[in-house]
């Protein structure tokens, strides 16, 4: 007796909470697609766009090539860590090996900012 009604208790809750989650699952799978969906799309890009970046970039070269002759030597200095800064996030974003920071202020820095411009050029950038 005792195995019967727990048999038919058994019998009950099948036959009402299988329907019951059958519809819950429905009336979630929009979600639980959203879910999936994020998880393939994999992590979402940190920096700028590199569309962003090479208008910058192509502004701040303007810069550099427009400072008249009694423009002051900070400006020239902050101009060009501007765009060294531009250079290393490109760099980061198309993953091309850059070394601005190893190199002082001066000709093998000016020589590593030719190499990493014609690097990012090679890459489909269109920088001057």
């Amino acid at each position: 007796m005792a195995g019967a009604a727990v048999a038919n208790l058994l019998l009950y809750l099948v036959l009402t909470m299988v329907p019951a989650a059958f519809c819950w699952l429905i009336l979630q799978a929009p979600r639980i697609m959203d879910w999936f969906l994020v998880r393939r799309r994999g992590p979402s890009p940190t920096g700028p766009s590199i569309q962003f970046l090479a208008q910058r970039l192509r502004h701040v070269h303007r810069t550099l090539l427009d400072f008249e002759p009694g423009t002051p030597a900070v400006r020239r200095y902050a101009a060009r860590q501007a765009y060294d800064d531009l250079l290393r996030q490109a760099c980061h974003a198309l993953d091309i090996d850059q070394h601005l920071d190893d190199f002082p202020e001066g000709m093998d820095k000016e020589i590593e900012r030719l190499r990493v411009e014609e690097s990012l050029r090679r890459a489909g950038l269109h920088i001057p």
